[in-house]
């Protein structure tokens, strides 16, 4: 009898919540990273996709292997390929290990590869471009662990001046009074992984466009096993959905034993349509494919050919899409 061939490479989780890509391998206990291409960010690193390389930024949650692994990888293939100097950021409490880590691998290839390591305090911002800055706050876990806010920052002329004359706002800059405050607009949330609790609740969170959150557990039997693990249940999940404002929920860090048809089907029977319809999940391939599919014909682009335009259809609500064939993750 022949041999099997190798199984394939790991997936990639890939998403398109408008304006953000998000691409991505996450599944608990294994791997994950998760990048948002037009923010320069990815989040964790336990895993080193080739396309997670473009992201100037790495934020990392936690010191697990399976979060943390390829971290070095990227710092290195990033020098090698001329793509400039890898920047981490971390808690505080754990860089000095991401430190001695790397310190370990320059001693193992008896070449300095060149990295930034940007620790932070709780609520320590990051800016990544241009009037985007990353936000650290602390969660609970096992061990000192992070969530992520990606918020852009804004200038607005202050409440009490709307409707000034232009020349007396120029009179009262030009005295050195300010006339702008800043605001702030919450983008991207990353929390994986954490426990349910204060962090959830917070106003840039519950206000960020999307959420990337773990949902480990879909099992109602499990729910020990999350408190334990300091993981989220579907519970918590749902229960958490009634004070978030999001545009979007991507779902990561599922177990490999959880069977994607029946966690949809779960989430059907949980949630109302409306609810339902703000959930994504990362590495459902099939599903994800399909809606993408809709995506590129609702904007008048055949989804086998590229750059074929073809009449616009009416727009799709993605709850409908057929659901994906009993497998596991």
């Amino acid at each position: 009898m022949l041999p099997k061939p190798p199984p394939k490479e790991a997936p990639i989780g890939f998403l398109f919540v408008p304006p953000y890509r998000i691409v991505g391998h996450s599944i608990a206990g294994e791997a994950t990273a998760v990048q948002v291409p037009e923010l320069d960010i990815g989040f964790d690193m336990g895993f080193c996709p080739r396309q997670m390389l473009t992201s100037k930024f790495v934020a990392i949650s936690h010191g697990h292997m399976d979060h943390i692994g390829s971290l070095a990888y990227y710092c290195s293939q990033r020098h090698f390929q001329g793509m400039g100097v890898g920047n981490i950021i971390c808690d505080a409490r754990i860089a000095p290990a991401i430190k001695r880590m790397m310190e370990g691998f320059i001693d193992l290839e008896r070449q300095a590869t060149p990295y930034n390591l940007i620790a932070i305090e709780p609520e320590g911002m990051v800016e990544i471009k241009n009037g985007i800055f990353i936000r650290g706050f602390a969660t609970e876990h096992a061990g000192p662990t992070f969530g992520y806010v990606v918020v852009e920052k804004r200038s607005k002329l202050k409440a009490e001046l709307v409707g000034m004359p232009q020349e007396k706002l120029i009179e009262l800059k030009d005295r050195g009074e300010e006339i702008t405050r800043t605001i702030e607009i919450p983008l991207v949330t990353y929390l994986v992984d954490t426990a349910p609790g204060p962090a959830l609740i917070r106003e840039d969170v519950r206000k960020s466009q999307i959420i990337i959150a773990e949902c480990t557990f879909f099992d109602p039997d499990h729910k020990d096993r999350a408190k334990v693990g300091m993981h989220m249940h579907v519970d918590d999940v749902c229960e958490w959905l009634r004070v978030l404002e999001c545009q979007k929920i991507v779902l990561a860090h599922l177990s490999r034993r959880t069977n994607l048809l029946e966690a949809r089907q779960i989430l059907a029977k949980k949630l109302p349509r409306e609810k339902l319809e703000k959930i994504e999940i990362l590495m459902d391939q099939k599903y994800n494919k399909e809606r993408y599919d809709h995506q590129l014909m609702d904007a008048g682009e055949h989804p086998l050919q590229t750059g074929v335009r073809s009449p616009r259809p009416p727009t799709v609500s993605y709850t409908h899409l057929t659901l994906p064939t009993n497998r596991e993750v």
